[in-house]
């Protein structure tokens, strides 16, 4: 691991442990602020979750307590995040990067005082504006990496996800259940009820900041600096090396159109996966009458089998088979795991170590899953990607196509996975309490097998490419 990579790790280990500290603790913020502020029934908060109850009775009605539903969909909602557009392709990777620190920083500072609704929403705004890290992080490592080394930099932003997403949620609701010291509250100033993790993730963000400032170098324009290549494959046929296996166009209009069905499928995935992500407690406590303990060694057990797959056979694997066969892989295991996920509930009345054991089964399915698919179509999306040339005599960026600039492209592909976590969990809770589990799941599963189908024929035309280009 080369020095910037290694920055770029662990600013990403501090940020996305900051972002998951909070992740379990959004619904008990919004009920916290609704006894606080049930009494106005005018008030910001009142017609804030009136306004989330209309769009939930659109798709489904809880046959019991509709508003700690409610309540569970705003916190979902609460959570969701936005991403930034092409400012570090003009400006910069590490000035853009700082800003959103500083956004970040503000948005946790926020939350600390925030004792209203409207101000806690305040901070979400800020923080969702800022947000564009991992964003960023792809960029500086597609900056300084060649397109063979590319895949196996970029899973180290999938380790990152998977270290932090096993420890951030649980160290968030310890902290939760901790007070902040007497000397805080004797200052005078009113703090938010979860003031301990808001400030545990004011510290990691002020610390990842400073980190930057020192550690991170200017990487745009200054990396890898690509050749003319039909197919991206570097060099190595011409020196009658072994190539390795890579998964770019050849023409401009060739790139910007893989992109964009990248981004349909980037969208699709993540609105059917993230469904099933948020179902599956549900599924726990509703069958196996599960509690927090054993649902968060079951999350947990998903992250470290995740993070051991991207780490021994993910970046070792991607670029000897390629980034769109290693997508087409994790989606047919999501597939897999969905199909005995709809299986479960036919076999727990009467079998009910069967099926526990599909459950097991389906969480090392979707531990593939989670290793694999996001990783992969982000390295096969910035593999279409220009690299940044900087004139040097103005210093400005030199662009063969704007929709290839890097920071905008990635931009865009981040933001479409963005809007399925929005609207697949929406969608997947209407069909589980609607239609039942295992027809929920079965649906999923037939989903993930013709998105499997689809990726194998953009990986099928990617190869007819390059074969006609040779």
């Amino acid at each position: 691991m080369g020095k910037v990579e290694r920055v770029v790790f662990l600013s990403l280990v501090l940020d996305l442990f900051a972002f998951t500290i909070p992740l379990p603790l959004f619904p008990r913020i919004i009920e916290w602020y609704t006894e606080r502020e049930s009494s106005d029934p005018s008030g910001f908060l009142s017609r804030t979750l009136s306004f989330v109850s209309g769009a939930r009775s659109l798709l489904y009605q809880p046959t019991s307590n509709p508003r700690r539903w409610d309540i569970v969909l705003l916190g979902g909602l609460m959570g969701s995040i936005f991403s930034i557009g092409s400012l570090s392709d003009k400006y910069g990777r590490k000035r853009i990067l700082l800003i959103t620190m500083i956004g970040n920083i503000l948005s946790a500072l926020v939350w600390l005082f925030s004792t209203s609704f409207a101000s806690y929403l305040l901070s979400r705004v800020i923080g969702g504006l800022s947000e564009g890290n991992v964003q960023l992080a792809i960029a500086i490592l597609s900056d300084v990496t060649t397109p063979e080394t590319r895949a196996k930099a970029l899973a180290h932003v999938g380790i990152a996800f998977a270290i932090c997403f096993c420890i951030g949620p649980p160290i968030g609701a310890y902290f939760a259940s901790r007070p902040l010291p007497s000397s805080f509250s004797a200052s005078g100033y009113e703090l938010n009820v979860y003031a301990a993790p808001a400030a545990l993730t004011l510290v990691l963000l002020s610390l990842e900041t400073v980190f930057l400032i020192f550690a991170l170098p200017e990487t745009r324009g200054k990396g890898y600096t690509q050749k003319p290549s039909v197919n991206g494959s570097a060099n190595g046929a011409a020196n009658g090396k072994a190539t390795t296996q890579t998964s770019r166009q050849g023409t401009a209009t060739e790139r910007v159109q893989m992109l964009k069905t990248l981004q349909r499928l980037h969208l699709l995935f993540l609105g059917v996966f993230s469904g099933v992500e948020f179902t599956l407690t549900f599924l726990t406590f509703d069958l196996f009458d599960w509690n927090n303990k054993q649902n968060g060694a079951l999350i947990g057990s998903i992250g470290i089998i995740s993070a051991l797959l991207q780490g021994g056979y993910v970046r070792r694997a991607m670029s000897k088979i390629g980034e769109g066969n290693m997508a087409r892989r994790g989606i047919s295991s999501c597939a897999v795991g969905l199909v005995l996920l709809a299986l479960l509930p036919q076999a727990l009345p009467n079998y009910p170590t069967v099926a526990l054991r599909l459950l097991q089964g389906a969480a090392v399915c979707m531990a593939m899953t989670s290793a694999t698919v996001v990783n992969a179509l982000t390295a096969y999306a910035s593999l279409q990607c220009d690299d940044v040339t900087v004139d040097p005599d103005t210093g400005k960026t030199m662009e063969e196509h704007p929709e290839l600039a890097k920071g905008k492209a990635l931009g865009k592909f981040r933001s479409s996975g963005q809007l399925g976590r929005a609207i697949g969990p929406l969608f997947a809770c209407a069909s589980y309490w609607t239609f039942g589990p295992s027809l929920t799941y079965a649906v999923s599963a037939v989903a993930m097998f013709t998105l499997s189908a689809r990726m194998r024929s953009v990986t099928t035309r990617r190869t007819v490419v390059g074969a006609k280009a040779q």
